[in-house]
Formats: structure tokens, sequence, C-alpha cells
């Protein structure tokens, strides 16, 4: 099906890293080595928690880490918009934060994986679905993010899809075109001003992603290695809309940006700057 739907997309690539992804997640010794890499990356962080692993009771077979505690995401629902919109910063921090500096990705972004407690405290649980990347693989994504978004080149955003593969090259389309079916996964950080992700945003992301009627869908594709990336387009912004999550999220963006590194602007990220500093300090920062 994917190859009549999606003539672009090299459908043997994609279904193999998915394999190999599923049967990563199936070694608990791999996911334990996963949360021992995050839990050292965000050790003292202000709001992001992740279990530590006791080595002693970890095997092929099970993976066992110290005793977490805290409300969960049905309950968190239940709480002000201010205490969601706290966790909703603390998760999209981790997301990106994660990728940008740790070069990696905990692809698996639903609601179960997280313990809530309060003041924008989060506990992040689950660690069998990671994915790493190389700088060049990172790459990229920053051409993408930064040449739509701050250089405001759409000739060059393009070309860096084509690069990266999402897009086949010198496909007989618009610029216009491309960047209209694109925008809506950018939305959130293309302006600078506070932006509530509902769930008909979150909604209007995987219509989007799914739309087979788009001119544009028969010449984009999804790079081996991006493919668990997308899940950030679904199962993140999925989330953040239950919460009808509120921020600038352009601003959080440019303070996690390698390429800006703006100072922080919210208190979260004056937390979370004093925290990189201080790793920055004692030779620790990714």
């Amino acid at each position: 099906m994917l190859k009549v739907t999606a003539p672009s997309q090299d459908v043997n690539a994609l279904v193999a890293e998915l394999r190999d992804r599923v049967l990563e997640e199936l070694d608990y010794r791999r996911e334990a080595e996963n949360q021992r890499r995050f839990a050292a990356y965000y050790a003292g962080h202000p709001t992001i928690k992740v279990p530590v692993i006791v080595d002693d009771l970890s095997t092929r077979r099970v993976v066992t880490s110290e005793l977490s505690t805290g409300a969960r995401f049905a309950e968190l629902a239940e709480w002000s918009q201010e205490e969601r919109d706290l966790a909703g910063e603390t998760i999209y921090r981790f997301v990106f934060r994660s990728l940008y500096d740790a070069h990696a990705f905990n692809g698996d972004p639903h609601p179960g994986n997280y313990l809530f407690h309060g003041d924008g405290r989060v506990t992040f649980l689950d660690y069998g679905l990671v994915k790493h990347f190389t700088d060049v693989e990172i790459g990229p994504l920053i051409h993408m993010v930064r040449n739509l978004c701050v250089e405001n080149d759409p000739e060059a955003f393009r070309r860096a899809m084509e690069d990266a593969g999402f897009l086949v090259r010198d496909a007989p389309l618009s610029t216009e075109v491309i960047v209209d079916h694109m925008a809506v996964f950018y939305e959130l950080v293309r302006e600078s001003a506070p932006l509530t992700i509902t769930p008909d945003y979150a909604s209007a992301v995987v219509r989007r992603f799914f739309d087979l009627r788009s001119p544009v869908a028969a010449y984009v594709a999804i790079p081996r290695s991006y493919v668990i990336l997308q899940r950030i387009n679904l199962g993140l912004f999925a989330l953040l809309g239950e919460l009808n999550a509120t921020a600038n999220w352009r601003k959080i963006a440019e303070e996690i940006w390698p390429f800006i590194r703006a100072p922080a602007s919210t208190p979260m990220g004056e937390a979370e700057a004093a925290w990189r500093a201080n790793r920055a300090a004692t030779g620790s920062l990714a």
C-alpha cells in the first residue's frame, strides 16, 4: 500500500528501520543502557527526572530502576492550566534538548511514560524505543528549521529537504506549495508569540502527515534515519494538545537551537540555564 500511495518512499528501508527499533525495544540490556545515558545527561536538571538503573538487579530479561512515584497524565488533566502549561514546557524541553544536545530521541511519547510532580517537574519513563543520531543526521534537521523559521528562506528550506531525502530533488512543485504543505509542522516556532496547542491543531498535524491528496504526497518520503523522529509530529503534539499547553514555543526553541542559544525566556529556562552552566563548569555538558 505504501508503494502505491507514497511512490517516493523507500518502503524496504522504512520497514527495516522499524524492525531494528522494535527489536531494540525487546532488548532490556540496550534499554537499560539508554536509560543510563539519559539519567546521566539530565542529572541535576531542575524539572526533568530520569530514574537511575539498579545495575545489580538488571539483566537481559529484567530492567530495574529506582522507584518513581507521581501523578499520572489523567490526574494532570484535572490540575490548573498553569500546572499543565509548566508540564508541557518540560516535555517540550526534554524532547528537543535531548535531540539537539544529547543527539537522542525517546521515540515513545505517550501519556503512560510520564509522572508529574507539580511546578513543571516531570519523571520520564521507558527507554526501549530510543534513536541515537549522528552529527551528520542532525545537520539537515537544523538546516530545515533554520532556513524556514529564522532565515525565512523558502528555497534554502526546500534544498535542505532535498539534501536530507525528505523531498525528491527537482520535483515538479512550486516551493510555495511545498512550504504550505510543511508549514503545519513548524507552526509552533515560526513566530515569537504565545501559542496554545489545541486538540484541533494536533489533529491537523496528523491529517497533514497522512494527507495523500496533497500534490506534495507523491514526492515526499521519510528517510530511514528519521522514521522514529516523525513520532514528534504525532505523539508529542497530540499530548500537548490534550493539555491545551500554552507557551512562547519559539522563544523556548531559540534557547535550545544550537545555532542561536538564546538567553532564558521563562523561569524554567533560567533554572535550566543554571543547570547547563554548572555542567559546563564541571566538564560534563554534551
